[in-house]
């Protein structure tokens, strides 16, 4: 393995493209980074604004993809949003409609309340210490 060996993507599974990408451009304000249509199914990337690793948004297909929709990580928190400023991203997303499970609460590594897409998986929005 070379030292420039990172992890670029992480594959999520929901419903269908177009619910998915409207979620994350619109309520999160992450950026379609690529939508090229392969037939029958289409290669979608989005990146949150900051950057980092992008989620490739799989379209379900067959019963084992569709049950595994928000369950992913088996009840667990999957993916963990950082935040430069907690207070102002809780509130945006908050105004926007995300649910969230609790009120942020402070741990030594930072801020962070759990959240859930409309698909059912479970994030952490973490922003740094008090």
């Amino acid at each position: 393995m070379t030292s420039r060996a990172r992890i670029a993507a992480v594959a999520l599974v929901v419903p269908d493209y177009d619910s998915a990408i409207a979620f994350y451009t619109g309520t999160l304000g992450f950026r379609l980074t690529e939508n090229i249509d392969q037939g029958a199914k289409r290669w979608v990337t989005v990146e949150p604004p900051g950057g980092g690793a992008r989620l490739v948004l799989a379209r379900a297909e067959g019963a084992a993809q569709l049950a595994a929709i928000g369950n992913q990580a088996g009840g667990r928190v999957m993916f963990f949003l950082h935040t430069d400023d907690f207070p102002r991203d809780h509130a945006a997303m908050l105004a926007a409609g995300v649910t969230f499970e609790e009120t942020p609460r402070h741990e030594p590594y930072g801020s962070v309340a759990v959240w859930r897409d409309p698909f059912g998986n479970r994030w952490d929005l973490i922003g740094p210490p008090p």
